[in-house]
């Protein structure tokens, strides 16, 4: 399945706030469709479900996308859930938005396969890069790129940058100090549930 460019408030409305995915707040708090009123009791599967789709859709990643994290997290030592997060937080368009570059993760997708990001100072357009502790994040040195950066720091997603972001306003960089941690995600999510969803495919 590729990945999904529908109504954004829907989503948020069956699945709780996801802060990389839109900044808007829906207006009536029950799920949507005909009987987003009068739902039944979920079933174990289907709690574990909501909690993987919660990942999904905040980081805008496809069903095969989000597998290959989860294999990656199994091979790492520690904790698959926290590794997981951790994976998924160091992606480039995830930290860029955390930097408040970028309103949402899709726009701060935009910002980098546009050419508009750097990293050590070489353009980097590829949004899953993984970003590595000593790395150092900036907005390329064109007018445009500066005007658009500007703009959105005005407005950012979510006021606090996490422990391991380091940010210069003035200079518009910004070094990665460390990989995050699991108190500084800002999705509310049960990632526990999400490895118990994968464990009977992976």
């Amino acid at each position: 399945m590729s990945r999904y460019r529908g109504p954004r408030l829907r989503v948020t409305r069956r699945l709780g706030d996801l802060p990389g995915l839109t900044r808007k707040t829906p207006r009536r708090a029950y799920p949507p469709g005909q009987h987003g009123q009068a739902r039944k009791k979920k079933s174990e599967y289907a709690i574990r479900l909501e909690e993987k789709q919660k990942l999904r859709f905040n980081y805008g990643l496809s069903e095969k996308q989000l597998l290959r994290y989860v294999k990656k997290a199994r091979r790492i030592t520690g904790s698959t859930g926290q590794v997981l997060l951790q994976l998924l937080e160091m992606r480039l368009d995830n930290t860029v938005f955390r930097l408040g570059m970028a309103p949402t993760i899709p726009a701060a997708r935009q910002l980098v396969n546009h050419g508009h990001v750097t990293v050590n100072g070489r353009p980097v357009s590829i949004a899953s890069y993984q970003c590595r502790p000593g790395e150092e994040i900036g907005v390329r040195d064109r007018d445009r790129s500066r005007k658009l950066v500007e703009a959105n720091l005005q407005y950012p997603g979510l006021a606090n940058i996490p422990s391991h972001l380091e940010f210069d306003k003035a200079k518009m960089s910004a070094k990665v100090n460390g990989v995050i941690q699991r108190e500084w995600v800002a999705l509310q999510v049960n990632e526990l549930l999400v490895v118990e969803y994968y464990s009977r495919l992976v």
